[in-house]
Order: structure tokens, then sequence, then C-alpha cells
């Protein structure tokens, strides 16, 4: 009778860890840690100019949102930018709202995009429009609100960060696709 309920109870932390909520969950969790990790290990290998060039964050809010959704990437986004600033200092204090202000805007917009378009072209449309809005942010928070952008610029973004682009095109497609597979979440 024991051995009975034992397996009962075994079977229901399994049904448990394999339910749909627990794998956004620990989804959204695990990327979060990538979040904090990945720039951590492009700074060490190249340099403090790696996460501009590489951008590394941008791969995990990338994956989340289009492998658990909107909010999930949302989460990540935030939690990945806060843990990363408390953990290492970085990104610093000043450029962390504008961070934030980018990595949201790419969310939101794979959100929209996905609904409306295939992977591919969601993704491509958000890489372009998310860069299009952020200057338009930056540029707003310079002359509108006369904020200081710290040196923050669209243009010199896209030519630092032009192998980044390349890495979250060449990885988060197959990634997000390997890991809705796996996590069973195809009809999400």
């Amino acid at each position: 009778m024991e051995r009975v309920e034992s397996i009962k109870k075994q079977k229901g932390i399994f049904e448990i860890l394999t339910s749909k909520k627990a794998k956004y969950v620990m989804g959204t969790i695990l990327l979060s840690g990538l979040g904090v990790v990945l720039p951590r290990i492009f700074h060490v290998l190249a340099g403090s100019s790696a996460g501009a060039t590489f951008l590394p964050m941008h791969l995990a809010v990338l994956i989340a949102t289009f492998t658990l959704g909107t909010i999930s990437g949302s989460i990540v986004a935030g939690t990945s930018i806060v843990l990363s600033y408390v953990l290492t200092g970085m990104p610093t204090l000043d450029r962390l709202p504008y961070m934030l202000i980018e990595l949201l805007l790419y969310v939101i917009l794979v959100g929209i995009f996905k609904k409306k378009f295939n992977f591919y072209i969601s993704f491509i449309f958000t890489m372009i429009l998310g860069r299009i809005l952020y200057a338009g942010i930056l540029w707003g928070a310079m002359h509108w609100m006369g904020l200081p952008t710290y040196g923050i610029s669209v243009m010199e973004s896209l030519q630092v960060g032009m192998p980044g682009i390349l890495i979250q095109l060449l990885c988060v497609p197959f990634i997000s696709t390997i890991l809705k597979e796996r996590l069973n979440l195809k009809n999400d």
C-alpha cells in the first residue's frame, strides 16, 4: 500500500513538472538566468565592449518571447537587466532604462508581428521597426524631455552590434523552434 501511495506522489510531482504552466515558469526563470550569464561570458571572452557588439542579453529576451510569449519575454527583459546590474554593474545605471526600453520594444513588436506573420517576417520586422522606434525614443528623450542619452546612438549601435544582429538572425529561430518542440509548445 505504501508503494502505491509513493508512486501516486511521484506521478503527481511529474505531472506538475510537465504541466504547461510549469514549463513557462521554468523556461522564464532559465532564460532570465541566461540573460545574466551570457553577457558575463561574452565580456570575459571578448572584453568590455562585447555586450554592445554581440548583444547577448537580446538573445535570451528574443528566445523567451518567440518561445514562451510576451509575458515571459517581458519578465526575462526586466529580470535580466536588473539582476545583471545588481550582480555585475552592467549595464551601467545610466544606460539601464534605455536598454530596458529597447528590449521591451522588441518584446512588444514580436508579440504584435508573430500573430500576423510567420517567424522570419516577424523577426525581421521586429529588428527593423525596433531600431527605428528606439531611435525615436532616444531623440525624444534628448530633445523633448532634455534627458541625457549618455552617448547612446542608434546608428553606432547598428554598426557595432551587427555581429550580434547576425547571431540573433541565425540562432533565435533555430533555438526557439527546438525549444518549442522539446517543450511541446507547438500550438502556443
